[in-house]
């Protein structure tokens, strides 16, 4: 019989996509002649935002920008943990004028930003997991910012490799279930110490692929098709699973492990290269 769950209250910052559009194309999923539906696009991001609410989160937006059609996703701005807010330095110079808006939100809000010397694209790249912080690099985040990452919060951050460019940000690759060092119903304290993940081997290096088996031994495999449905780019709240439908695979691996997957089509945003956690900026007290 799978684990009963446990859902914990999130609060999330999102920005509406009233600017979103394919204005140019800086990953594999972007294509200069991409036509998007902005009216479709704004009722499926409305459809995720209601559907947070609906299950006890708190959602809070910024104000989106004209001229900055990637600002819809909110993931890439920063790293908040422990009521630090570490910022974002983007690789893609279209993006790089979004750091000062989300900056602008998180002063606003009373937080004090980090602004790294270094690469880095927020939790497009950085995972807390438990103990650790899990740092994408290949594509985007550099290397010499996971050390600074290390720097600021203190929290062991575990570098991974990414070698396939359709999975050019760890949130497209990897994501967390389980509240992070929260105990799950039936579980001792020490075991939860370390969150389940659902991740797609083939995305990472081979040595990333055996540290992720090493620490990470009940990880949910994802398939390739999975993979690239955005079915890994999913939003957790430790028993709901906030997920595109056409990841059907992963939503029977998700099911049978006692979580309560909740579909969500953004695809939309699939055009360019996002979905649901690339829309949603987790802000941890």
């Amino acid at each position: 019989m799978p684990t009963s769950r446990i859902s914990r209250a999130r609060r999330y910052l999102v920005c509406q996509p009233r600017h979103f559009d394919v204005h140019y194309a800086i990953n594999p999923w972007m294509r200069d002649d991409a036509q998007v539906d902005t009216a479709l696009a704004g009722r499926q991001w409305q459809t995720l935002i209601d559907a947070y609410r609906d299950h006890g989160h708190e959602v809070e937006t910024v104000a989106p920008v004209p001229g900055l059609p990637d600002m819809v996703f909110a993931a890439n701005s920063a790293l908040t943990l422990a009521g630090k807010v570490f910022g974002s330095r983007f690789h893609a110079p279209q993006r790089r004028p979004e750091s000062t808006e989300y900056e602008t939100w998180f002063k606003a809000a009373g937080y004090d930003v980090y602004q790294p010397e270094s690469t880095c694209e927020g939790e497009g790249d950085l995972v807390p997991a438990g103990r650790y912080i899990l740092a994408g690099t290949g594509f985007r985040t550099t290397r010499e910012a996971h050390a600074e990452v290390q720097e600021f919060f203190g929290v062991p951050t575990i570098g991974l490799r990414l070698v396939d460019p359709h999975f050019y940000h760890l949130d497209t690759a990897l994501f967390v279930l389980g509240a992070p060092g929260e105990p799950e119903e039936g579980r001792e304290s020490e075991e939860a110490a370390e969150p389940t993940l659902a991740y797609y081997p083939e995305a990472f290096s081979s040595g990333s692929r055996e540290v992720l088996r090493r620490l990470f031994p009940n990880a949910i495999l994802a398939t390739r098709d999975d993979a690239m449905a955005f079915g890994l780019n999913s939003v957790s709240d430790g028993r709901h699973v906030f997920i595109a439908p056409q990841a059907t695979g992963l939503i029977d691996q998700l099911t049978a492990r006692g979580y309560v997957p909740v579909p969500v089509d953004l695809s939309e945003f699939h055009k360019a290269g996002g979905g649901i956690k690339c829309c949603t900026q987790e802000i941890r007290p």
